[in-house]
């Protein structure tokens, strides 16, 4: 009803998941009420009211689509009244806006990307076609005949298929890494 009520009247609204215990039980939270506000009304922006005693909370309130929080602020948690024992001190307030802007950060596009600094792990853990036994100049290469082995600096896995069925140039020993250069090429293939 509330809903209603104020959009045809001003529709710049925050709707606020809260649960109005002083303080709120973390079983009393019903944070995925943030995820279902965020589908219920799509043109309105979400947020957390937070009664908790945490900072964790509306960090997880804004992974499940809040992008407005609220919670209360003292000096001191130790000061006589309702909000204060629950209430964020200085450094707690800090923490949390930082844990916010992190969580932003991490969260990301959603569009699933490799960093310059993922570079070295994946060659590292990757893998490379090499031979699984000594292997004769004229041998027409099986998938028997190889095995995958890190680090991942050569063929990639992917490339087996057009490898099985190549004839090796020259002998090579156990574990050489298969090269392009290494396999002869029919005139049907050139373009692998």
């Amino acid at each position: 009803r509330a809903y209603d009520t104020i959009m045809p009247i001003n529709p710049q609204l925050c709707l606020m998941q809260c649960t109005a215990g002083y303080p709120a039980e973390f079983e009393e939270l019903d944070l995925g009420v943030v995820a279902a506000y965020k589908d219920l009304f799509p043109d309105v922006v979400i947020g957390y009211s937070g009664h908790d005693n945490s900072i964790s909370m509306p960090l997880v309130a804004y992974c499940l689509g809040a992008r407005m929080v609220e919670k209360h602020f003292t000096l001191n948690r130790a000061m006589k009244g309702t909000d204060h024992a629950f209430s964020l001190e200085p450094t707690g307030l800090r923490k949390m806006v930082r844990d916010l802007k992190r969580a932003r950060l991490a969260i990301g596009a959603g569009e699933k990307q490799c960093y310059p600094s993922e570079a070295s792990a994946g060659i590292k853990m990757g893998k490379k076609i090499t031979a699984a036994r000594d292997l004769e100049a004229g041998h027409v290469l099986t998938r028997d005949d190889l095995v995958l082995k890190s680090p991942g600096d050569g063929l990639c896995p992917y490339e087996l298929p057009h490898v099985i069925g190549k004839v090796l140039m020259s002998a090579i020993p156990y574990e050489t890494p298969i090269s392009w250069e290494l396999l002869e090429h029919s005139n049907d293939a050139e373009d692998v």
